[in-house]
């Protein structure tokens, strides 16, 4: 219940509000090609409250149901390796993925081909310095050692909704820091979403 409540109704009213920043700031033309390294097209028919309609190229690692319309084109890929040349997208676009690639050498990867397909970037990632994980929805669990963030994950609200993916997600995710952000988006302006004064996540942004 709680997990579902902050996942859906808070997460979702962030989301939403962050959604409204891009088009203030990126301000997509119809005509634009889009890049969303990760994502579904959820991003674009629900959180972004229909704005747009320019096409979506949505890349991810593993397969997921195709949607019926003309404006979502789907590809299987690693986005540590895009399959597209050079600026070959107005904008790259990419919505809490970057934290789940894998070390610090692929996140570099993934950086490195972002800013390699698009003239334009917004990358988003939690921070790891907020005191809620935004995973898990534990306070401070990310400054525990991993061995002792397996032995609690079952109690966190993530793992009393869905017990059988914590464990996959405390080996799976590498939180950022500033510093990290900094320096795998150079040329980036790094903008803090902030609540209660605190730095929720960063995004990478490149106008």
């Amino acid at each position: 219940m709680i997990y579902k409540f902050l996942s859906g109704r808070v997460w979702g009213h962030f989301r939403k509000r962050r959604m409204r920043k891009f088009y203030a700031l990126i301000d997509p033309k119809p005509s634009a090609q889009l890049l969303d390294i990760g994502g579904t097209h959820q991003t674009w028919v629900a959180e972004s409250g229909g704005a747009g309609d320019f096409p979506v190229t949505l890349i991810n690692i593993r397969k997921y149901s195709a949607v019926e319309s003309e404006r979502f084109t789907m590809v299987q890929g690693d986005a540590t390796g895009l399959p597209f040349t050079d600026k070959a997208f107005d904008i790259a676009f990419s919505n809490s993925v970057i934290e789940h690639v894998g070390s610090w050498e692929q996140q570099q990867a993934f950086a490195r081909e972002a800013r390699r397909v698009a003239h334009r970037l917004w990358i988003q990632t939690p921070a790891r310095s907020f005191p809620i994980e935004a995973h898990l929805l534990a306070p401070y669990i990310q400054y525990l050692p991993r061995k002792i963030q397996h032995s609690l994950a079952r109690w966190t609200p993530r793992g009393l909704m869905t017990p059988d993916v914590v464990h996959e997600i405390i080996d799976e995710v590498r939180l950022l820091t500033y510093k990290d952000v900094r320096q795998l988006f150079p040329d980036c302006q790094i903008l803090r979403e902030r609540v209660f004064g605190l730095t929720k996540s960063y995004i990478a942004v490149r106008l």
